[in-house]
């Protein structure tokens, strides 16, 4: 049976709330689905609470912005039906899940990632302290103290909750008893996944959960944010190290596909080229291809040994800001770039599953880091921005090079001045980016100004403006320092007289 309740002229956030069970129903789910009602009457959504797996399918799915799993169980979805809520999520679409989410589906090894833990126990119902973490800026946790006491059935985990979640809150094992995981367990937390906003929390067993303020507002925050109506990062005026620390709390990473000659790896195609074939996934990189070297205070240098492609990814999406970084090339390259100049890359406004661009990258704006190609622009993916420009000849070919008084033109461009030290040297690299307009600057020189940003999607080009930073391993040894970010609230008047 399909129920539809909604706001007539109200915001059009979309809600699919899925409530199919195939294991252990729980009696709390009729009154989640009637505190969702009510906050969806409040707020101004439109929600449909189903068990119709038929749903399902493109055409269906394509009404929501949020997919929402209420203390869902077992195995729910058939082959196709999994497919089209993979293609579904990995749009940029939202999904939310409350405590037996991680109790579905837990032989679809995509959907465990996505939610990033898979139920294993529990202990009796009982009460026990959660540890808030509000270091990440998401409202779901903004009302909470620091520590919250709560009554529920708390999960244990098959594995550790994956290293790519954001932890919002963590169970404090030593306030209750029973079965435990016997490490750091956390219970809440959000992330993107392969395109998709997820949030997830492991509350909401008991009938009464749906009526503790305190979940009904982390709910709604969820569903915001999932649904893109808010944002998680609350970026500082002031420069912010993202080296600093334990570099996983920052940066997760992703590696593509070996080339046929990478030694040590097990079942390596022996015909692969690096880009056709099976990547090695998220936070796999048995090759070290990224290493962290800490300093004394704390710092860490990022060497990328440049083996295998691959990517240091942000965990969090940023807009409007001036990022600031060091860069120096190593000796060793690698097939199948042997014969080319060195190369990595800077890229941001990520957007979409890993793999858009050579089975690796995302969508995304490159400020190039190539030997001598510093400060180009390159769009991959579906990316694209307009650079003024004048048209030359090289080798009979139509290159656009960057001139501040000549014609937008969309694509790629090449810098017209070099501005790069010598190999062995450091080189700073600044991008500053602000409501689809960038500049990408070179040891102080600003080498071209980007307009419009947007990417393509079904519905036509749309703006692109917010999304993760990736740092490119693409077969040349190279290394990365201070990295640091902070926010802006306009592009710094120093540099108008770089702007068309």
């Amino acid at each position: 049976m399909l129920m539809i309740f909604g706001v007539i002229n109200a915001q059009k956030t979309s809600i699919l709330v899925f409530s199919k069970t195939a294991g252990f129903r729980h009696k709390s789910i009729e009154p989640g689905k009637k505190a969702i009602e009510n906050m969806a009457k409040e707020k101004g959504w439109k929600v449909t609470f189903s068990e119709d797996s038929d749903l399902f399918n493109a055409k269906d799915l394509s009404a929501f912005d949020v997919l929402f799993f209420l203390n869902t169980t077992g195995d729910i979805l058939n082959d196709e039906q999994q497919e089209a809520m993979k293609s579904f999520l990995t749009k940029g679409k939202g999904f939310v899940g409350t405590h037996a989410a991680t109790d579905t589906e837990m032989e679809w090894e995509w959907y465990v990632n996505l939610l990033g833990a898979s139920f294993a126990s529990h202990p009796k119902q009982q009460k026990a302290t959660l540890h808030i973490n509000k270091s990440h800026g998401h409202k779901a946790v903004a009302h909470l103290n620091d520590s919250e006491e709560f009554f529920d059935e708390w999960y244990n985990f098959k594995n550790p909750v994956a290293q790519h979640v954001n932890v919002l809150a963590t169970l404090d094992e030593s306030t209750y008893t029973g079965k435990q995981m016997g490490i750091t367990h956390p219970i809440t937390w959000y992330h993107n996944y392969d395109g998709a906003r997820v949030f997830y929390t492991g509350l909401g067993h008991t009938s009464e959960s749906y009526s503790d303020e305190r979940l009904l507002k982390q709910l709604e925050e969820g569903i915001k944010w999932a649904s893109g109506q808010e944002q998680a990062t609350v970026l500082s005026n002031k420069w912010t190290p993202l080296l600093k620390g334990d570099p996983s709390q920052n940066w997760d990473v992703f590696i593509g596909v070996p080339h046929k000659t990478v030694k040590g790896l097990p079942n390596v195609d022996p015909n692969s080229n690096g880009i056709k074939g099976e990547p090695l996934g998220l936070n796999n990189d048995p090759k070290n291809v990224f290493n962290f070297i800490e300093d004394k205070k704390g710092n860490n240098t990022v060497h990328i040994t440049g083996e295998v492609y691959g990517a240091l990814s942000s965990k969090q999406e940023y807009e409007n800001y001036h990022l600031k970084l060091q860069v120096k090339w190593g000796e060793q390259k690698w097939e199948p770039r042997l014969g080319d100049l060195r190369d990595s890359g800077l890229l941001y406004h990520c957007v979409g599953p890993y793999r858009q661009f050579w089975n690796v990258w995302m969508r995304s704006q490159e400020l190039q880091i190539q030997e001598g190609d510093i400060g180009d622009y390159y769009a991959l993916g579906g990316a694209t921005a307009d650079v003024p420009v004048k048209l030359t000849s090289v080798g009979g070919k139509e290159v656009k090079l960057y001139d501040l008084n000549g014609d937008f033109k969309s694509g790629n461009t090449k810098k017209a001045t070099d501005n790069e030290k010598k190999n062995g040297k450091w080189n700073t690299v600044e991008l500053i980016t602000y409501n689809g307009t960038s500049l990408h600057i070179v040891n102080g020189k600003v080498m071209m100004s980007l307009y419009n940003s947007r990417e393509k999607t079904a519905d036509g080009f749309v703006p692109l403006t917010r999304g993760k930073i990736q740092i490119q391993s693409e077969a040349a040894e190279v290394y990365y320092r201070n990295i640091k970010i902070k926010s802006i609230d306009k592009i710094p008047s120093k540099y108008k007289k770089y702007l068309k």
